[in-house]
């Protein structure tokens, strides 16, 4: 990555203490261009995390006209970040031999949203909505379990190209988004703050921001995986919870668009509604993934239609690398 100059240090103070080891090179693909969702990543890297654990970790965002997953099939890459568990569990339908070894997020961020005071105010009334401005991915996932589980109505659905202006204009529709970016794009463009509905406190559970890996990786290399997995959880601990002003100027050096408003925004809901550390993540770690859970998860699809109820479900994950309590003396006591 660009922050070379400050792996060196790290690197270097670790050889000062008497550890001298060469950094192995990992690379990791992300699933977006750089924000404060991929925030614990990048500050593993500038804080020297990744330096401590022996990894010299490069980042390769993703974007709108890459597609990071066939890096991680291909071999190009060693690690890729996952949305959610709806790739991973094509993966096993594709036979494709990746697994996912980790989830960062205990809830996917994901959103529906609605103007206030029209009527839409819970859950339950979005059934009544006059149009659902969604994209092609999430009408196939997340809008067919809320049309299962809450009556939403796909002959209602408009498509969403990621500009909020319809919806503003349209008092009576709902639309999709992430918790941690269209909220804030209304509030500014729309002036009001929209009705926000987290699906993952509505029965949504799927694990998101996932650390990918390839079974071979995981055959022949599981100390380098276990030393990804546990350096990562540490970032994101110094990220929600210590000064990540330098991860915030390595994500706006990837990605220059992105403004410190909106970051702080996003630092702010992943926080407030517990995204990276709630849940099971508070005895057992970020990162930590169940078998339960995992299950409720693929029975919820399976009943909307999504998957097929004979797909092998278990051969999307592994809980070998989490739940082992890495990081918890890191978050600030109560």
């Amino acid at each position: 990555m660009k922050l070379k100059p400050k792996l060196f240090a790290a690197a270097l103070a670790i050889l000062v203490s008497g550890g001298a080891q060469a950094l192995d090179k990992v690379s990791f693909a992300t699933n977006w261009l750089a924000e404060a969702e991929h925030g614990g990543f990048y500050q593993a890297v500038v804080d020297g995390t990744y330096a401590k654990y022996g990894l010299d970790v490069k980042i390769v965002p993703g974007g709108p006209q890459a597609n990071n997953r066939l890096l991680l099939i291909s071999g190009k890459v060693d690690f890729f970040m996952g949305a959610n568990m709806i790739q991973a569990l094509d993966a096993v339908k594709e036979g494709i031999p990746t697994l996912v070894v980790a989830s960062m997020f205990q809830k996917d961020p994901i959103i529906y949203m609605s103007h206030p005071g029209a009527g839409l105010d819970r859950i339950e009334d979005l059934s009544k909505a006059s149009a659902y401005f969604v994209a092609k991915d999430n009408l196939v996932t997340v809008f067919q379990w809320a049309r299962q589980a809450y009556g939403f109505r796909e002959e209602k659905v408009k498509p969403y190209a990621f500009n909020p202006a319809p919806f503003i204009a349209d008092r009576s529709s709902v639309q999709q988004g992430y918790l941690t970016s269209e909220p804030y794009e209304v509030e500014k463009q729309g002036g009001f703050r929209p009705n926000v509905f987290l699906v993952a406190d509505y029965g949504w559970d799927s694990y998101s921001t996932t650390i990918e890996a390839r079974a071979d990786t995981l055959a022949r290399n599981p100390a380098l995986v276990q030393r990804f997995v546990d350096a990562s959880i540490v970032g994101w601990y110094h990220y929600l919870y210590g000064d990540n002003a330098a991860a915030n100027a390595a994500i706006k050096h990837d990605n220059p668009e992105i403004t410190d408003g909106q970051i702080a925004f996003s630092i702010a809901r992943m926080k407030d509604y517990g995204i990276v550390d709630s849940g099971d993540s508070l005895t057992m770690g970020v990162g930590a993934m169940t078998d339960a859970r995992m299950k409720s998860f693929f029975d919820k699809m399976v009943q909307a239609g999504v998957v097929d109820a004979g797909l092998e479900y278990a051969k999307a994950y592994t809980l070998a690398f989490v739940n082992r309590r890495v990081g918890l003396d890191l978050r600030p006591k109560q």
